[in-house]
């Protein structure tokens, strides 16, 4: 790879319709030219003293390069399923193995006249030590709520992450989930 090559451009992903039913395959980097609709995961991750898992992406992802993220996750890949690629990666992008699997919340359409994908919301504890994968992740630290809410008007985050982070502030509104998550404090 080169210094500006972006990462995984041939990575073969699932197509979907408005119903988030599949009716083709394309790479990534057709997928994003073309503005075709496909899956993505969102995980909150939270680190035992309840922190939120915050990273800055690196300048050669192929969506919103070097911005802010409170969730890891990804594309989901051709044939994989939600599940399977919310755990695939936490894990790759949090560095460590062994994670539960995460907690799946709810889905919903990304939209804009950019990008479209249905995305499902998850929330994973994680214990460990992490070591973010570097070829994705430039900075990283675990904020508390309070310090993640101070930096959202200070920082340029993924317009993605942003809209998944205020429906996911609505969801534990609506379902009375604690402040913190679905495993409680």
């Amino acid at each position: 790879m080169t210094e500006h090559q972006p990462l995984n451009a041939d990575e073969i992903l699932d197509i979907v319709d408005e119903q988030d039913r599949v009716v083709g395959q394309a790479p990534r980097g057709e997928a994003y030219a073309r503005k075709l609709r496909h899956r993505c995961t969102f995980i909150l991750a939270r680190d035992a003293e309840d922190r939120i898992f915050v990273h800055r992406r690196t300048a050669h992802k192929l969506v919103f390069p070097s911005h802010y993220d409170m969730f890891v996750g990804g594309v989901v890949g051709a044939g994989e399923s939600y599940d399977e690629a919310a755990l695939r990666e936490a894990e790759e992008e949090l560095g460590v193995s062994g994670l539960p699997a995460p907690v799946p919340l709810f889905t919903f359409l990304y939209e804009t006249g950019e990008h479209s994908w249905w995305s499902t919301v998850y929330e994973v504890r994680c214990t460990m030590p992490v070591h973010p994968q570097e070829a994705e992740i430039a900075w990283h630290a675990f904020l508390t709520d309070e310090e993640l809410e101070r930096r959202l008007g200070e920082w340029p985050w993924t317009p993605d992450g942003l809209a998944a982070y205020q429906r996911l502030r609505a969801w534990h509104t609506e379902h009375g989930a604690t402040e913190h998550g679905t495993w409680g404090n």
